[in-house]
């Protein structure tokens, strides 16, 4: 405890501390543990060979280092009084050192993506190279040597013709310039507004932007020139012109295929084809598209809805047979069908409509249309005729028998005009038994 106690106030104390540490659990191990001495002379030895670090020559305009600072500043809710947290974020390019520096209110992957938009066009232009953390907006899986990059991000960066280069897990060296600037920023601009009181992040964001504009006219101490000056003169030229038109924001999601083969966003449900039913699907989001993938492979794409419009985009190509069989049944599909098959038909499914409530119609309808997918129009329109004859109120019942009728005498008369012949079957007559040669 008493070492515990000294290690807060002195580094030398820190260092007996955890050596102690690392020895009680040498000993737990069964192992004998070097003396404080010995350990550090070896250790410096170690690190002679090891820790060094080398200066490393930076090429105008080929790396952005990005990365959120890990102090935040606050904005008050003018009506509730509420602290809200406002994150910073940061983006550095190393030759000159010029920064940009924007606070939002999460660092979700929208605010990651037009955090990067609004650095590039500060600067005018796009480096090479962006080099992140492994922050989960910017990195899926930060595998070693091919990490995984987040599919929006990926598309941000391939729309302004740059690499993202992820820094490796636990190096802050390898985006020593952001890192140090992180600090810089930290000192310079959120400890100064640490105090200030705003209700906007506008409000917030133009204070931010004094004060980077100070720090980037600012005069080296150790360099000839500011942070902008030599932006201006040496690396400017060298970045990539932006495109003519912004990039637009992108999100992706994973969604499941409902029964109803629909998936949800944003509370609004967009179909698929039946046949991906259960399925997890990628969702590309826009401000004005939705689509679709199914391993990489896009299957459905639809206009998005916005929050006054129905809930529902379907595609009918998207639906089983019998489901747009059913969606297919109304009056009007049903009037197109009567009059394909003839005049008679069309009255009767006229009558049909207007002596019935729509629903009661459409049930009677569905009736005689699974009647007549086994006749012919000619019967149908036949059969038809004579219902509408013979009675002042027609009903599918009636026109089942007479074409049930119809098809008994068209049998009958099939029998008829068969020809009689002397083939009895089985039955042996004369010459059977040889009496027609006596």
């Amino acid at each position: 405890l008493h070492m515990s106690r000294l290690a807060y106030r002195n580094p030398y104390h820190t260092q007996k501390f955890a050596h102690a540490l690392r020895a009680s659990a040498a000993r737990e191990d069964g192992k004998v543990p070097y003396a404080y001495r010995t350990f550090a002379e070896k250790y410096g030895n170690f690190a002679k060979k090891h820790k060094l670090t080398m200066p490393i020559r930076r090429k105008p305009g080929e790396i952005l280092e990005v990365d959120w600072a890990g102090t935040t500043l606050k904005i008050m809710d003018n009506t509730t009084g509420e602290i809200i947290p406002a994150y910073v974020f940061i983006a550095t390019l190393p030759y000159s050192q010029l920064s940009y520096v924007e606070a939002f209110l999460d660092m979700k992957s929208t605010s990651w993506l037009r955090a990067h938009i609004h650095a590039f066009e500060y600067f005018g232009g796009v480096a090479e190279v962006l080099v992140p953390d492994n922050l989960k907006t910017g990195v899926t899986k930060p595998l070693r040597g091919d990490p995984i990059i987040n599919e929006a991000y990926r598309e941000l960066a391939d729309y302004y013709r740059a690499v993202v280069v992820p820094s490796r897990v636990r190096k802050p060296k390898d985006k020593a310039s952001v890192e140090g600037t992180v600090g810089y920023i930290s000192r310079q601009i959120i400890a100064s507004l640490r105090n200030y009181q705003c209700f906007h992040l506008e409000d917030l964001n133009a204070r931010i932007f004094e004060k980077l504009e100070e720090i980037n006219t600012m005069d080296f101490q150790k360099r000839e020139g500011s942070r902008f000056k030599v932006f201006e003169e040496e690396e400017k030229s060298h970045l990539h012109p932006l495109p003519p038109t912004r990039f637009k924001m992108t999100e992706w999601a994973t969604a499941k295929v409902q029964p109803n083969y629909h998936v949800q966003v944003d509370y609004k449900f967009y179909s698929v084809p039946y046949e991906y039913v259960r399925e997890d699907v990628d969702v590309r989001i826009t401000a004005d598209v939705i689509e679709l993938y199914f391993k990489d492979v896009r299957i459905a794409s639809h206009p998005r809805k916005r929050k006054s419009e129905d809930s529902y985009a379907t595609n009918l190509d998207h639906l089983p047979d019998h489901h747009r069989r059913y969606l297919d049944h109304n009056p009007e599909n049903n009037r197109k069908w009567a009059k394909e098959i003839g005049p008679n038909m069309e009255r009767l499914v006229e009558h049909i409509l207007k002596t019935n409530v729509e629903k009661k119609a459409l049930n009677i309808l569905n009736g005689l249309r699974n009647t007549a997918s086994k006749k012919t129009s000619t019967e149908l329109e036949a059969a038809t005729k004579t219902l509408l004859k013979i009675s002042s109120h027609p009903t599918v019942a009636v026109l089942k028998s007479i074409l049930a009728r119809q098809k008994k005498k068209q049998a009958d008369k099939q029998l008829v005009r068969e020809p009689q012949t002397e083939d009895y079957g089985f039955t042996r007559g004369a010459t059977y038994f040889g009496r027609d040669k006596k």
